[in-house]
């Protein structure tokens, strides 16, 4: 590179350092891209994650980075899916409590509208090949994109021996000896506990990542914005949320224990309320949970239709834990709740219930937790052990993308064929992601288009 070249560069790079904040953002454009963010958010918990930061953090700076990690070590310690709590923390620190209302609904409401169609022509219409290509060519497109949400992360974490120590644990644990997800979660939390009294600087949020306005430029909550009066803690704001969100949960719940506790509404909305409150580790980590109960001991739906129903999941955008309306749905419609003649109707009542009393508890914790998280953010004791909970998460991400890549690959078992075309599928999306920064959406889109049209010439 030639010297005038090379000072053009470095200017530019000066520059773009120097770049004032963007001007705030209003409620009407904050609203318009959390619709945009509802229909294009592919890629499980991971790719979502992925696409926040790219375009919140790097692209319209919202956000700055540290303070977007600050967020999400926040969300993966919650039970329930982290992504769209993300959202709604993001959400509720731009505009208050109703920007976090609006960010986190409009993350799953477009998937509820979508699953419930999907559903419908899944189980009104028997078998679709070209359902099944579809799937075919995404399954081992999303391999790829965990592993590259993995390496996303791992770059911003994964900054010193310990952090990278952790990680592989992490990935150990969880992948040769079952490890519970819950058991890692709290493990790398009191390591990072203990971490960030006896070397805090291995465990500092601020060695582990670069500041952001060397990345991306002034952010519009930069790192020293100040909080807002809204993100500061008061017992009675917390006391207020507490009594509400109690409330949105008792009364639907008590009508229908009145319907009748053995009625099929009743019992989903009661399991998926256990499923929301006792599940760590995000949407992976609970799939186990509700394939148990909605398979083996209450009998909703077989466990192909799971695992239909999964990919179903992986194919629509919002959390991949919206797989519980497509159970919801089909146990409802199986059932026959409401009648033969009412059968939608029962599938889609079904599905709505469940997805709210599956994602309440979510909004109540963002809620009522935001103010006393934005208070950490200077804190290295406590935020030590969310740091250390993030290396360990990269390693719950990569053996993901190891089940992911296996299920893709060898859909028989080892026992059968190796998949030689859904391999090279896996490596083509990989290399988009990786070296040409592909967008999630069209990786997923091509990959699926070729299932298709691999599945319609054979």
């Amino acid at each position: 590179m030639s010297g005038a070249a090379h000072d053009r560069e470095k200017n530019a790079a000066v520059a773009f350092e120097l770049a004032p904040a963007p001007l705030a953002v209003s409620f009407y454009d904050a609203f318009r891209f959390w619709l945009k963010l509802g229909f294009i958010s592919f890629g499980g918990p991971a790719g979502q994650i992925s696409i926040m930061h790219h375009e919140l953090v790097e692209r319209r700076r919202w956000i700055s980075e540290r303070r977007f990690l600050h967020a999400l070590n926040f969300c993966m310690v919650l039970p329930g899916p982290e992504a769209q709590q993300l959202a709604t923390y993001i959400g509720w620190l731009m505009h208050r409590t109703w920007g976090g209302i609006v960010a986190g609904t409009l993350f799953v409401l477009p998937s509820l509208v979508i699953l419930i169609a999907l559903s419908w022509i899944y189980v009104a219409l028997g078998d679709l090949p070209w359902v099944a290509g579809l799937f075919y060519g995404i399954k081992p497109a999303v391999a790829a994109i965990v592993l590259h949400a993995a390496y996303r992360i791992g770059s911003r974490v994964l900054r010193n021996g310990i952090l990278w120590a952790m990680a592989a644990a992490s990935f150990v644990a969880l992948f040769a000896f079952d490890a519970p997800f819950p058991a890692v979660v709290a493990s790398a939390g009191l390591i990072g506990y203990v971490g960030g009294r006896l070397a805090p600087a291995k465990f500092s949020i601020n060695a582990a990542h670069t500041a952001s306005g060397a990345s991306f430029g002034a952010a519009i909550i930069d790192d020293e914005t100040p909080r807002p009066d809204h993100a500061r803690f008061s017992w009675i704001r917390l006391s207020t949320i507490v009594l509400i969100g109690s409330a949105l949960w008792l009364i639907p719940m008590s009508l229908l224990v009145v319907v009748g506790w053995d009625h099929t509404l009743t019992q989903m909305s009661w399991f998926f309320t256990k499923a929301a409150l006792l599940t760590f580790g995000g949407a992976y980590a609970v799939l186990p949970y509700v394939y148990q109960g909605a398979v083996v001991d209450y009998g909703w739906l077989t466990t192909t239709q799971m695992i239909d129903g999964l990919a179903l999941g992986e194919t629509t955008p919002g959390p991949l834990i919206m797989v519980v309306a497509f159970v919801g749905f089909v146990g409802a419609y199986g059932d026959a709740i409401f009648g033969v003649d009412r059968l939608f109707l029962a599938g889609a009542l079904a599905a709505s219930l469940v997805t709210w009393f599956t994602f309440l508890p979510s909004f109540l914790f963002i809620l009522a937790g935001g103010p006393m998280v934005e208070s950490t953010r200077q804190n290295l004791h406590l935020m030590a052990p969310l740091t250390s909970i993030t290396a360990a998460v990269v390693g719950g991400i990569l053996s993901l993308t190891l089940f992911f890549g296996y299920h893709a690959l060898w859909p028989g078992g080892f026992d059968r064929a190796f998949d030689g075309f859904a391999a090279l599928l896996a490596l083509s999306a990989a290399i988009a992601l990786f070296r040409f920064k592909a967008n999630v959406m069209q990786v997923i889109g091509a990959c699926a288009l070729i299932g298709l049209l691999l599945r319609l010439i054979q």
